[in-house]
């Protein structure tokens, strides 16, 4: 029987078994700026089905995670007429850092620092498994998409752009 490498329990792990979540753990060899394209393509899936954490500010500079496809961008402009922002844009890395506890790379929308609001696009939600990351460079979690709801309180919204 192989052994399977043993991954060590983060925050977002953490808070899946705190709740009974099912989850399947993909680590995988990480590349800098790879992104969802690169593990999705080193894990052997559809990167449709790979579900980026972005952390966005709006006008006021509060924070908001959204999820999304990773083969697909946010349409900032989209998004904050659907969540009634002025403005949305991505934050510097280092601010995301501080308002997730997470490293931009590895930042898992599940047990963030600061509480925010979370918005999932709403496509995400049809496919029967996403591949979100575990809150770790290099690992991603397999969970049913539900999860973002009933957790994280993820509101569905329609800013995807090809």
């Amino acid at each position: 029987m192989k052994k399977t490498a043993h991954i060590s329990e983060t925050p977002a792990t953490a808070l899946l078994k705190a709740h009974k979540v099912v989850f399947t753990e993909h680590p995988y060899e990480y590349l800098e700026h790879g992104g969802a394209q690169h593990s999705a393509e080193v894990l052997g899936f559809d990167p449709f089905a790979v579900v980026k954490t972005l952390i966005m500010q709006d006008q006021d500079a509060k924070p908001l995670v959204v999820l999304m496809h990773g083969n697909r961008t946010v349409s900032t402009k989209n998004l904050a007429r659907q969540i009634g922002a002025k403005s949305v844009e991505p934050c510097l890395p280092e601010v995301a850092n501080r308002h997730s506890g997470y490293q931009v790379g590895g930042t898992s929308p599940f047990a963030t620092r600061k509480t925010m609001p979370v918005f999932v696009e709403s496509s995400v939600l049809e496919l029967p498994k996403i591949l979100i990351n575990g809150g770790r460079k290099g690992y991603l979690v397999g969970i049913a998409p539900q999860v973002c709801v009933d957790l994280l309180g993820a509101k569905p919204v329609q800013c995807a752009l090809e």
